[in-house]
């Protein structure tokens, strides 16, 4: 995997008042921001290129990070407009600047201490989810993970999905089909979530996953941040 997409357009209603002044993913957790700590682990193993895709605030993100050379990286905005284009939405838009293999996909908001490095290349489906155990605000979970490496719609235990996976580009063949009737679809560009996908993949027996069993934490309130950041700086 030499490109990756950080999805950072997000308007990080849930962390105000902390997101009237600064996206989400530039917010700060053990003396740097939450999106710094995706970059250095995408150069560690080996990605050159990372989009970013952009919309609340989007001038920060370039005058904080720059071109990535810091890094090793080269990274290249791609700004959704004043209204961010959810997952699905986003992954479509951003992919004609990225390469034709399998995209690492990483949600800005996250913070994982997974070793990217064991996610797969090329999945053998259509995607490959890093899951995670469910969170006290997510007790419900998302996905079964089989013994087999699939991942289910319906069936316990579930899992939750952690913001990390794998993604081929035929993830998105047929998706105005997949998705349905939302608002946002006939828009241009379009905007709808990712879930459908997910979903119609698993229909098909296309999407696998794997279980991290270390520390993840999606960084959605500002009591959650807090937390985190005390962690990391203990």
């Amino acid at each position: 995997m030499r490109h990756a997409l950080i999805f950072a357009a997000g308007l990080g209603e849930r962390m105000r008042p902390l997101t009237e002044h600064t996206p989400k993913p530039l917010l700060q957790v053990g003396g740097k921001p939450l999106i710094v700590w995706h970059l250095e682990k995408l150069a560690a193993i080996g990605v050159n290129y990372v989009a970013i895709n952009t919309s609340h605030l989007a001038g920060q993100f370039p005058e904080a990070l720059g071109d990535g050379s810091r890094w090793g990286l080269r990274i290249r905005y791609v700004y959704e407009g004043p209204t961010p284009l959810e997952t699905g939405g986003g992954l479509l838009n951003a992919l004609p600047l990225l390469g034709p293999e399998p995209v690492l996909t990483i949600s800005g908001d996250v913070w994982c201490d997974a070793d990217l490095a064991t996610l797969p290349a090329e999945p053998e489906g259509r995607a490959h989810l890093l899951m995670v155990g469910n969170p006290a605000h997510h007790p419900v979970g998302d996905f079964l993970l089989d013994a087999q490496g699939r991942l289910h719609a319906d069936g316990e235990p579930r899992l939750t999905y952690s913001g990390i996976g794998v993604f081929r580009r035929e993830l998105l063949d047929d998706w105005r089909t997949a998705v349905g009737d939302v608002p946002g679809v006939v828009e241009h560009p379009p905007r709808f979530k990712l879930r459908p996908l997910l979903e119609a993949a698993m229909a098909h027996g296309t999407l696998t996953g794997s279980a991290h069993r270390g520390r993840w934490t999606d960084v959605g309130t500002p009591a959650r941040l807090a937390q985190l950041d005390a962690e990391l700086s203990g």
